[in-house]
């Protein structure tokens, strides 16, 4: 008995943290009941000393005091306050109406203001929960077909987890020793690709099969001209200013920016995109600012309200994307300032109230907690598992897989698939990831490139039946029988759960094919992050203070000028031996040293 259990220690551990899981207590403590129970066990059989946990109090302090994870807190109160002062439904009106007049505009709106949500709540929930209150009656109202309805707004709210500011992106830079700051950047291009995915999908569908995503009747626009226009016209020339304006600043980014950081490279392509996205909001801000303050009439009513109501969130993103990009700011400090913005533009709505606060601090504190916990109990797991050299373990188990490092990423993707259809992503990452990190490590896998590839497949994870919690968000707003719309007082079938199923399968796809374009082309990842300048050979030299041939060797530390002179031709030694003036030279040292 005593063999089998010592031979088999680790794959036991992992059937009893297996057991944990299922019994239905939280993970946190599930995690750590089993990193104790096996590790006393292992002391038990001899397998550890009996000073094994003597380190862990020190860890669990060290993880208090990480500050890459203060910006979690941050962060979520940003996005709460936001979600809370009514930013998703303004948003998603001002937006419908922009796209409305088109087949699939509606469609287009909820993925578009989803990618915005991502941006500024990060928060599944509060996504999925406010576009399916929102535009879903909408959407069942103007004919749109309802398993592209139902999967569009799940889809659209998942967005949080792949585009930064994302709390998982935080998670994996903490799990895998690497910078958020190189996290978000390398994530920022595969987010948006994904988000012109799910338009692309929506275009073919409204191109193809028209009745499913209608466009929005002339009587439900409300933003309209004296003279009868739509003022999109107005719209579309602001436009083209802002994107003249931000064009102009991406040719003179770098010599503008570059001198303020000291800088001689390039400008990163994701610092030039976001600080360009911010110089081309804050003109269209202003210029709306203009026109109401001085009644200049330049623009649209339409124009006046989309500038108003999407470019505050606009430049809250951007300047703390751009903050952190540059180097000015770390994610932490980004957050605090991202939640400070996000306060202001609450009280600039005079939707900022006492309760409001309360309510966005417990949320904060709660998700903060939950995190923290989940974390020091993957912890404790890790000191037995680690002591048990379960890295070694599992290192065996993949390294004889057929393709190497390129069959090591598809099984992982497969693993992290499947369990993201039980387990919630924080678990997933908190337990998954330091256990596959080093492996991937030693087969040459770039970690950041690993952990945006993992992060964008942990989005299925909620689209996935049978525990997906978007599906679950949406079900609980979603209509569960039949009603009479209030407009134009027909009457609307409930919406079933097989219908919001359905819908997530086409966008669970979708992000699968988003997946495999990163293994694909790692350049998506790569090309955002800002390299370290090359040196040439002479100037490794020169800081590693070693001399090449032919060079005369840099003076030692502690020699008079009489000693660092150099010697006259005729008074040069004769030729030594190298391994004897290597002996004298440590003698000489060592005589240096001694008081």
């Amino acid at each position: 008995m005593i063999e089998f259990l010592t031979a088999n220690f680790v794959p036991l551990m992992f059937a009893g943290l297996l057991f944990f899981l299922l019994s239905g207590i939280p993970v946190a403590f599930g995690l750590a009941a089993t990193g104790l129970l096996f590790g006393f066990l292992g002391m038990e059989l001899g397998l550890f000393g009996s000073n094994l946990f003597q380190a862990l109090p020190l860890r669990v302090f060290g993880i208090m005091q990480n500050d890459t994870l203060l910006a979690i807190p941050f962060f979520t109160f940003m996005g709460i306050i936001l979600e809370r002062s009514g930013m998703a439904e303004d948003l998603l009106e001002t937006v419908g109406q922009v796209f409305g007049p088109v087949r699939g505009g509606l469609a287009i709106a909820v993925v578009l203001v989803g990618a915005l949500l991502a941006a500024t709540t990060g928060v599944v929930a509060a996504a999925v929960i406010s576009m399916g209150l929102i535009s879903l009656p909408i959407m069942l109202r103007y004919g749109y077909n309802r398993v592209i309805a139902t999967g569009t707004i799940t889809a659209s709210g998942t967005l949080a987890q792949a585009i930064p500011p994302s709390l998982v992106l935080i998670v994996m830079a903490d799990q895998l020793g690497r910078s958020v700051g190189d996290m978000y950047a390398g994530a920022l291009i595969p987010g948006l690709m994904l988000v012109g995915l799910y338009l692309v999908f929506i275009a073919l569908v409204a191109i193809f099969k028209p009745s499913w995503a209608p466009a929005l009747p002339p009587e439900a626009r409300i933003y309209r001209e004296d003279n009868g226009s739509s003022g999109h016209r107005s719209l579309l020339v602001l436009l083209l200013i802002c994107g003249a304006a931000g064009y102009a600043w991406s040719r003179v980014h770098g010599q503008i920016i570059n001198p303020m950081v000291e800088r001689s490279g390039p400008a990163p392509g994701d610092e030039v995109f976001i600080m360009s996205m911010t110089v081309a909001s804050l003109l269209a801000l202003m210029i709306a600012l203009l026109t109401k303050v001085l009644r200049l009439n330049l623009l649209s009513k339409l124009a006046q309200q989309v500038t108003f109501v999407l470019i505050p969130p606009l430049v809250l993103i951007f300047l703390v994307l751009g903050t952190i990009f540059l180097g000015v700011a770390t994610p932490t400090e980004g957050g605090a300032m991202g939640a400070v913005g996000a306060l202001v533009m609450a009280l600039a709505r005079k939707r900022l109230s006492l309760p409001t606060m309360k309510q966005a601090l417990d949320s904060t504190a709660r998700l903060s907690c939950f995190v923290l916990f989940i974390l020091i109990g993957s912890t404790v797991f890790s000191f037995t598992f680690n002591a048990a050299d379960g890295h070694i373990w599992v290192e065996h188990l993949f390294d004889k897989l057929p393709g190497g490092a390129l069959g090591f990423l598809i099984v992982v993707n497969l693993l992290v698939f499947v369990l993201g259809m039980f387990i919630d992503f924080f678990e997933i990452a908190f337990i998954v990831i330091p256990i596959l990190a080093p492996v991937a490590d030693k087969m040459g896998i770039d970690l950041i490139w690993f952990g945006v590839i993992i992060a964008m497949n942990l989005q299925t994870s909620f689209l996935t039946p049978p525990f997906g919690f978007a599906l679950f968000y949406l079900r609980s707003v979603a209509a569960k029988n039949d009603y009479v719309d209030r407009v134009t007082n027909k009457l609307i079938p409930a919406v079933t759960t097989a219908q919001i199923y359905k819908g997530s399968i086409a966008f669970i796809i979708l992000q699968l094919i988003m997946v495999a374009m990163i293994i694909a082309f790692p350049g998506l990842v790569f090309d955002n992050l800002q390299k370290g300048e090359e040196l040439s050979s002479e100037e490794v030299m020169q800081q590693l203070q070693m001399p090449q041939d032919g060079e005369e060797p840099a003076p030692e530390e502690g020699q008079s000028e009489e000693e660092q002179m150099p010697a006259p031709e005729d008074e040069a030694p004769a030729e030594e031996d190298p391994m004897k003036a290597l002996e004298d030279a440590a003698n000489k040292a060592n005589e240096g040293t001694k008081p």
